[in-house]
């Protein structure tokens, strides 16, 4: 994925000048990264696991499933703020406040799934892997369609990698939850 770097701004101001556009962007600690739209192939992979995880949710009102590119503020322990648009994302129902925020949340998902790009370097990857862990993540899911594995970090630090013949578990975020790696990574041509 093409990224192009812009001027440093606030979350505020990125939020009134990219929430809702057609702009793919997210803003790093104040700086504005513009990306490419997403290949089909990043798409099917991102809907092979955001399907099966909303079902799951919706079935038993865990809470709520986020799709691709929603945009959560990130407060750093630095004062410095970040957006950040994950392939999917959810949050417990507990967490989901009264009233609902326009705009950006200013609350971190429960579970975070990032799909790799062909031209996201692993650094790429590791980075905003420890961006949404240090804004409270409690899971994050780094799906790699070109390894055929998946990387889960949780929260207390450990994390691992599955390969084809491994299941994702939700863990104790989506107790019950279980996705074969061999659903995801199954030949696009095949039902």
């Amino acid at each position: 994925m093409a990224v192009a770097r812009d001027k440093w701004m606030s979350a505020a101001e990125f939020e009134a000048r990219f929430a809702d556009r057609e702009t793919r962007a997210e803003l790093l600690r104040g700086e504005v990264i513009t990306m490419s739209p997403t290949t089909p192939l990043h798409g099917i992979y991102t809907m092979r696991v955001s399907l099966p995880i909303a079902q799951f949710v919706e079935e038993r009102g865990l809470g709520v499933v986020f799709g691709a590119e929603t945009g959560f503020v990130i407060q750093h322990a630095d004062g410095a703020e970040s957006v950040l648009a994950p392939d999917m994302a959810f949050l417990a129902a507990e967490r989901i406040p009264d009233s609902l925020p326009e705009g950006f949340w200013r609350i971190p998902p429960d579970l975070v799934v990032e799909i790799r790009s062909q031209s996201e370097s692993q650094q790429e990857v590791a980075r905003k892997t420890a961006l949404w862990l240090e804004a409270g993540v409690r899971l994050v899911w780094n799906v790699d369609p070109f390894r055929q594995q998946v990387s889960v970090h949780r929260a207390d630090g450990v994390s691992r990698t599955l390969r084809v013949d491994d299941t994702l578990s939700g863990e104790e975020v989506l107790p019950g939850f279980e996705l074969p790696l061999r659903r995801i990574f199954r030949p696009v041509r095949s039902l």
